[in-house]
């Protein structure tokens, strides 16, 4: 299955977070984008497994993603050994993509940093042959590497790489949030406390985040990205010819 854009993620609600307003605009262009998230974020403060995986789905509806998966690893229990990057290389070799997102490279919650380097360690690895796995249907599965990895960012900023423009989709990216409801915009926190993304002024710090960076940039909002293993190779100006940002 030819893929163009593969985002990983440590949690349900990775992706929407940082880079859904990117993924939207994407699915807009035609592109084929899959969400594989490698935990059901059951340690999360709020919300269970069950839910966190329902509003998965319902998020990936409302972004137009081709597919999502869910590899049930433990959460808050990430290493990168060979018990776990098997799984996410079976991932990359079924879908193929070209591209791959990743979690950012450090970050307040450690899943996440220990995520970016579980995902790009098992990225590299699907492309040696003499790593075997096989697919669904007991296949052997043939060796994949994308071309592009990018770190999206999450809480902690970097200096990024590029800017992707999401002032059309920055509506459908905070829709896609909304839909993990056990953890945002939550208006009435009942038995559960109330943390920092479950209250409805974190709206706002991710709005003024988007804000920023495509100030950045020279659009209205945007999101930011890191390259990995730079520089950036290009072969034409055709990516300058595609934006006219305002600076």
């Amino acid at each position: 299955m030819k893929t163009d854009i593969l985002a990983l993620a440590a949690h349900p609600d990775d992706t929407e977070l940082c880079c859904s307003g990117t993924i939207a605009k994407l699915v807009q262009q035609g592109k084929k984008v899959v969400v594989v998230d490698l935990t059901r974020g059951e340690m999360g403060t709020r919300g269970t497994p069950e839910q966190r995986l329902d509003e998965a789905e319902k998020a990936a509806g409302i972004l137009g993603l081709a597919f999502r998966d869910n590899l049930g690893m433990p959460d808050t229990k990430l290493k990168n050994n060979r018990e776990y990057q098997i799984p996410i290389i079976r991932k990359i070799r079924h879908y193929r993509p070209h591209v791959c997102l990743i979690n950012a490279p450090s970050d307040r919650h450690p899943d996440h940093g220990d995520a970016a380097t579980l995902q790009s360690d098992a990225i590299f690895y699907s492309g040696l042959g003499k790593i075997e796995t096989k697919g669904a249907d007991g296949k052997l599965q043939s060796p994949h590497r994308p071309a592009h990895i990018l770190h999206y960012m999450q809480n902690q900023p970097f200096e990024p790489d590029f800017v992707f423009d999401i002032t059309d989709t920055i509506e459908i990216k905070e829709k896609a949030i909304r839909a993990f409801t056990s953890q945002f915009d939550v208006q009435d926190p009942g038995d559960e406390p109330q943390t920092f993304v479950s209250d409805p002024e974190f709206f706002k710090f991710l709005r003024a985040r988007a804000r920023e960076y495509g100030h950045l940039a020279g659009f209205t909002y945007g999101e930011p990205f890191k390259y990995v293993r730079k520089p950036v190779p290009i072969s034409s100006f055709d990516l300058f010819d595609q934006t006219s940002p305002t600076r």
